[in-house]
């Protein structure tokens, strides 16, 4: 007889290339949750989705309910199921929950112990439960891997020197150009990362600082509270002659700068190095940009080869933190599992909890 069960199927930064991340990128979540809820046996389903990683956490009637999740997302994307399957992380029962614990927790990051990832599994979470796709098991499991992420970051220096990718591409940027003062910089996307790497530069002394998005209010408004300028979005390519370093980190589905105009600008500085710090998925960057002389391009994999130097010094701090989760995730598995077997007796009748009330 088949058990109910709790699993996590998905692809990271741990085993897929830049390159292949890209082509697993959801650029169409809404789609895909429609395609998951018309899979039987999957009663339960989260969808974490970041530059770094893309995971289905979710419960099933039986063993088959993970592999109808990843045969749907596999024909979105339109990447082989064999293919994926070379690449994917699949856990089921504790060892799922643990391996949300650690993602949570910044412990399964590029950069370990960082702290973005904290609040990207927090806005998954809040739209299952928006759609009601979060029940009974998945609200518990997600609510105790908040509780131990922010234990383990209360209780162990996982997060000490403020680990962040805006904080890497900063430091990227003043081991080149040392002072930051005086160096002209574009912000492209004002999203939380880019909105946060703008704050990064300008703690760090940097006055000359605009930024620009496909949605103008926005950038309007981090302008403003950063006293930064603005730059029409259509006329990023044009603009990149008078910068020293761009920063992209946009949402949009394919590349925002060129190697064309990026060539283009470099020929009215020849004498000039631009800094590129692509910070997004898929890259906002053409690749073959790097090509070109007096021009630095770094992306997301670059930052976190940088960051790993720092990586040593947490290490030790990582190990408290998965003996901590491993216990936390001892006890939470105990009332899981009276859960799926509640789920066993009822069948059908298990299914998603009713959203909570706005």
């Amino acid at each position: 007889m088949s058990e109910p069960c709790l699993f996590v199927i998905g692809a990271t930064h741990h085993n897929v290339p830049l390159e292949v991340r890209e082509k697993l990128a959801v650029s169409n979540e809404a789609a895909l949750r429609e395609s998951l809820s018309r899979v039987p046996s999957l009663k339960e389903i989260a969808i974490l989705a970041t530059c770094n990683r893309v995971e289905f956490y979710g419960v099933g009637l039986d063993e088959k309910a993970a592999d109808s999740v990843q045969a749907a997302y596999c024909a979105m994307q339109r990447f082989e199921v064999c293919d994926f399957e070379k690449i994917r992380i699949s856990l089921t029962g504790r060892e799922a929950a643990l391996h949300l614990f650690e993602v949570a927790s910044g412990l399964d990051s590029q950069l370990l112990g960082e702290n973005e990832i904290f609040g990207q599994v927090k806005e998954a979470y809040a739209a299952a439960q928006a759609r009601g796709s979060a029940g009974a098991v998945l609200n518990r499991v997600f609510q105790k891997a908040f509780q131990a992420a922010k234990h383990v970051r209360t209780n162990t220096g996982i997060s000490a020197g403020t680990v962040s990718v805006a904080n890497v591409a900063v430091d990227l940027a003043s081991n080149i150009f040392g002072s930051l003062d005086g160096v002209r910089i574009l912000v492209l996307g004002t999203g939380e990362i880019g909105e946060g790497t703008a704050r990064a530069f300008r703690s760090r002394g940097a006055a000359d600082l605009a930024v620009a998005s496909r949605t103008p209010e926005h950038a309007a408004g981090v302008a403003a509270g950063l006293g930064a300028g603005t730059v029409p979005f259509e006329e990023r390519e044009h603009r990149i002659a008078d910068c020293d370093i761009v920063v992209c980190s946009t949402s949009a589905p394919s590349t925002v700068l060129s190697t064309a105009a990026i060539h283009a600008a470099m020929r009215r500085r020849p004498a000039r190095p631009l800094l590129l710090i692509d910070m997004a998925m898929p890259r906002d960057v053409e690749a073959s940009a790097a090509d070109l002389q007096n021009v630095f391009l770094y992306n997301l994999d670059d930052l976190a080869k940088i960051a790993e130097q720092s990586r040593a010094a947490r290490e030790a701090e990582a190990q408290r933190c998965r003996t901590l989760l491993a216990e936390r995730a001892d006890s939470l598995w105990r009332h899981v599992q009276e859960r799926l077997a509640a789920m066993r007796v009822n069948g059908a009748d298990a299914g998603p909890a009713a959203p909570p009330p706005r």
